[in-house]
């Protein structure tokens, strides 16, 4: 009987990662061909604060300076690239997300150093340290980008024009 290699950690991880990745692209195509809505915009991060409940188990706690460096990485460095390729603006009535041709060359590279950058901080830190470090970096990222989409929404809501749009029975509800 023959038997099957067992796949590697590194390459299952790798894997997984690549599916990941992959769902991201097709969630934020999928995503950019519908209105923005402020609950599309408060939602995601929201949901992501619900992560916060990993640090009740001591094995993810890290030092309380590596957790703000972390997070102010994310949200100064990661969501940068973020910042200058999205934007919103007012089309047909329905408030449209606008990226720029750099924003999925953007979110590859970012997963590219995440994936890097986990296999040198794996040999100094458990598992759920890097997790958790990650995850603090993810949110930084994600809560400034989002409060600058949600600024950007309040603009182009209060805007006469959007409040002269043509409205259709199709178009979304604004919220």
């Amino acid at each position: 009987m023959l038997s099957t290699p067992a796949i590697t950690a590194p390459l299952f991880t790798a894997i997984v990662s690549l599916f990941g990745l992959a769902g991201v692209l097709a969630w934020r195509v999928r995503e950019g061909r519908t209105a923005v809505t402020m609950r599309k915009i408060v939602m995601p991060p929201l949901g992501m604060a619900t992560g916060f409940c990993m640090f009740i188990v001591p094995a993810f706690r890290v030092p309380l300076t590596w957790g703000l460096s972390a997070f102010l990485i994310g949200a100064v460095v990661f969501a940068y690239p973020l910042l200058l390729t999205s934007d919103l603006h007012l089309q047909n009535g329905v408030i449209m997300m606008k990226r720029s041709s750099a924003f999925f060359a953007v979110i590859i590279v970012l997963a590219v150093v995440r994936y890097l950058a986990r296999g040198f901080f794996d040999r100094f830190l458990t598992l759920e340290q890097t997790g958790a470090l990650f995850y603090l970096l993810a949110f930084g990222m994600i809560l400034r980008w989002r409060a600058k989409l949600f600024f950007a929404y309040r603009n182009l809501t209060a805007s006469p024009a959007f409040a002269a749009a043509p409205t259709s029975e199709e178009a979304p509800t604004r919220d």
